[in-house]
């Protein structure tokens, strides 16, 4: 809810009107009307309603009777009637639509305990109104502190002051009825003000708090529902809810109204469906329900002993099979009446029938430039993999060379004085002068290890 004047700050957050609860299109407040008959004119020689609909703190409206001819329009603050003294309010609704809700909430236009309007209010009112609103807080708290040294079984949820600051109603909520007769003493004594004690209920109390309810939007009670209608749990069993009392309640600690908003639908539907507690006969055994689809239309059935092979039928199909078993003939099986739908493709694919755009909307798509560039750079990681496997080739045959210089340095040196080398190189010689001319180079070397040998040192 909130009116015209309301604006949006640059991160899309709403700023609001900052009238501070004197909303001048009263588009901002609790239980607002919108005045559909606002630019129609009235016909000629009809004088206009003479009552108007005034809003005070929260949710608490009344009705009141322009005796003065006062030209009034929404956003208005007036004094009012009261007793004793005056109160100051809001004026939310004027003209023939006022007719209109005194008739929604049974009240006669003629009746005389309607009050009146004294006057436009004055800044002398207004200061002292806006005083006695702001002494709200500190005194709800300081009243709860009394209520609990009394040892009170009740919550003080509410208080609100009298337009001239003369009276104060505390608005409480309590299981049984309460003794607080020392308690008005001790506020009165305290304050210095007239008090009155006004018990109301939970779902009263959640109306004018006010709060967010799960669905994340305002509570239908404190915006526009008025009628407080008994909810049972029976609505929930037809909805086919969980029964679990934490997501069933609502802020009051009650079940939410909401139940009921769906429920004449529900029952609608249920009407085409059989009973639960009806069992199929079949020649190959009885059928027990044991879960309905009322917004598809289907039915799960299971024999009994084979409870954990469901058959799936339609209400018609049930409603078949039951008026054969009333005249006292049994199907073959369900397992017909199950192939028909399993032949159906029930495959639905997702469908945007809510109008949301996609979440990838904003991402950049790939231009041809991209697939250039990807090209190129494929080509470039190749060439740049064949130059290092070429290096990597090269580094390794000379790490192969170094390693075998090394190795035959090694044996040079240690072939000198070890006998067993000789006979190794023998073994070799007589080796190689078996397999022929293909290891010629083997005879070299034995040939440059004997010479090194016989030579002597200098």
């Amino acid at each position: 809810m909130s009116c015209n004047s309301c604006s949006t700050g640059k991160d899309g957050q709403p700023r609001g009107c900052k009238n501070n609860g004197t909303c001048g299109t009263d588009s901002c407040n609790k239980l607002t009307v919108f005045n559909w008959l606002s630019n129609m004119s009235l016909p000629s020689n009809q004088t206009p309603f003479d009552c108007i609909e005034v809003r005070f703190k929260n949710s608490r409206k009344h009705f009141y009777r322009n005796t003065e001819n006062l030209t009034l329009s929404i956003g208005d603050i007036v004094a009012t009637e009261a007793s004793p003294g005056h109160d100051v309010g809001i004026v939310t609704l004027t003209g023939e639509l006022v007719r209109v809700q005194m008739r929604k909430k049974k009240i006669s236009p003629e009746s005389e305990e309607i009050k009146k309007v004294y006057r436009k209010a004055s800044q002398k009112d207004i200061d002292v109104w806006s005083r006695a609103r702001d002494r709200e807080e500190a005194i709800k708290k300081r009243s709860r502190e009394l209520a609990i040294a009394l040892g009170l079984q009740m919550k003080i949820s509410d208080v609100e002051f009298q337009g001239d600051g003369s009276k104060a109603t505390f608005y409480y909520t309590a299981d049984d009825r309460v003794d607080f007769r020392q308690l008005i003493k001790d506020m009165a004594k305290a304050f210095s003000i007239r008090i009155e004690m006004r018990q109301i209920g939970f779902r009263q109390e959640a109306a004018r708090l006010g709060g967010i309810g799960s669905c994340g939007r305002e509570l239908c009670c404190s915006t526009w529902l008025t009628d407080f209608r008994s909810v049972n749990t029976a609505a929930a069993r037809y909805q086919q809810l969980s029964l679990n009392p934490q997501k069933l309640a609502g802020q009051c600690g009650k079940l939410k109204c909401c139940l009921n908003f769906e429920l004449d639908a529900y029952l609608e539907a249920l009407q085409q469906f059989p009973k639960s507690d009806v069992k199929l006969y079949t020649e190959k055994g009885t059928a027990v329900c044991q879960k309905t689809d009322i917004f598809k239309g289907y039915i799960w059935y299971a024999y009994e002993g084979e409870w954990m092979n469901w058959h799936k039928l339609t209400t018609e199909q049930a409603n078949e099979i039951i008026e054969l078993n009333t005249k006292k003939e049994k199907v073959i099986s369900l397992e017909e009446y199950a192939l028909e739908l399993m032949e159906e493709d029930t495959k639905t694919n997702f469908e945007n029938v809510v109008g949301q755009d996609s979440l990838t909307r904003f991402d950049k798509k790939p231009t041809r430039n991209r697939k250039r560039r990807g090209v190129q750079n494929k080509k470039k990681r190749r060439n740049n993999n064949a130059k290092a496997g070429a290096t990597v080739k090269n580094n390794n045959n000379n790490n192969q060379k170094q390693k075998a210089g090394n190795a035959g340095k090694k044996g040079n040196s240690s072939g000198k004085n070890n006998p067993r080398n000789k006979n190794n190189n023998r073994a070799k010689q007589q080796g190689d002068t078996a397999r022929g001319p293909k290891n010629t180079g083997n005879k070299n070397n034995n040939r440059r290890k004997k010479s090194n040998k016989n030579a002597k040192p200098k």
